[in-house]
């Protein structure tokens, strides 16, 4: 009845945090913002599933081995998975699609590492095995003959076993790995599609882009206002292919102007003006 009981309050609690991130997921467009609300919510959740174990005994060796291998992790991976996609996200260049497909690739590759120091359990896990499972899932039993975590004495001896965080960097790594192929794949066809466009020359004055860069970044028209003026001047050499040297002092040249400032913008709303006016006759 105890069992019963505690797998209902645990089933409870992780469908919670599912309908939690799938809510956030939805709702947030921002991969930082999203991944930092959904770690709150699974860190709020991985507290309490502590509490429900610490007020419970397990029955036998059957019902704990069944938490720190199955239930516990599930519960970790998600918090794993999304501190790692805030840490890629975060440290993210702002770069060109062929600039992003190798900073994740280079991620991915970074997967290799774990799967490399961890081959004998993931295979153990992978092929669903058991007969170490009293060693690798059941509190204070570990033997010091396995390969064990430098980190062991770090953690909660009382809701951790030696090897119950492997499986959940298994599960988190496992949906790390499938992000990653498909931000390759987006930024591929991204890279694909820019060679295709044909490119475009500027052909109005240096001064003019200038100008016009100046006003778009004071009006916060890039990253909601989170560009740096540097990324966008980079962003439009790039695109552009051209050079608009020292446009700090462009703009100084453009302040002291003794009339009309904004010379170009006050340009394009004329003739936008007028085509809009002749849209209407």
């Amino acid at each position: 009845m105890k069992e019963q009981n505690i797998r209902l309050q645990i089933g409870n609690l992780w469908n919670g945090l599912m309908e939690s991130v799938d809510h956030i997921n939805r709702g947030q467009a921002d991969i930082i913002l999203r991944s930092e609300e959904i770690l709150m919510e699974t860190d709020t959740a991985i507290r309490e599933l502590k509490k429900i174990v610490n007020h419970h005994k397990f029955e036998d060796w059957a019902e704990e081995i069944h938490f720190f291998k199955n239930t516990k992790p599930q519960f970790v991976a998600i918090y794993i998975y999304y501190s790692k996609i805030l840490l890629i996200e975060a440290s993210r260049p702002f770069a060109d699609a062929a600039a992003l497909l190798s900073y994740y690739e280079n991620e991915r590759i970074n997967l290799l590492f774990f799967y490399n120091e961890n081959k004998d359990f993931i295979n153990y896990y992978r092929r669903k095995s058991t007969f170490l499972d009293k060693k690798y899932f059941v509190r204070f039993k570990f033997d010091f003959k396995l390969k064990l975590s430098p980190e062991l004495y770090s953690y909660d001896l009382d809701f951790s076993t030696s090897h119950d965080h492997i499986v959940a960097q298994i599960i988190a790594n496992d949906l790390l790995e499938q992000y990653l192929s498909d931000k390759i794949n987006l930024e591929s066809k991204a890279g694909s599609s820019l060679t295709e466009v044909k490119k475009l020359e500027w052909t109005a004055s240096k001064v003019a882009l200038t100008e016009l860069l100046y006003a778009l970044h004071q009006s916060n028209s890039f990253n909601a206002g989170q560009a740096e003026l540097s990324e966008i001047f980079r962003w439009a050499e790039k695109a552009f292919n051209i050079s608009l040297g020292n446009y700090h002092k462009t703009l100084g040249e453009i302040r002291i102007r003794k009339t009309e400032r904004s010379k170009f913008l006050n340009l394009l709303q004329q003739n936008l003006n007028q085509h809009l006016d002749d849209l209407d006759m």
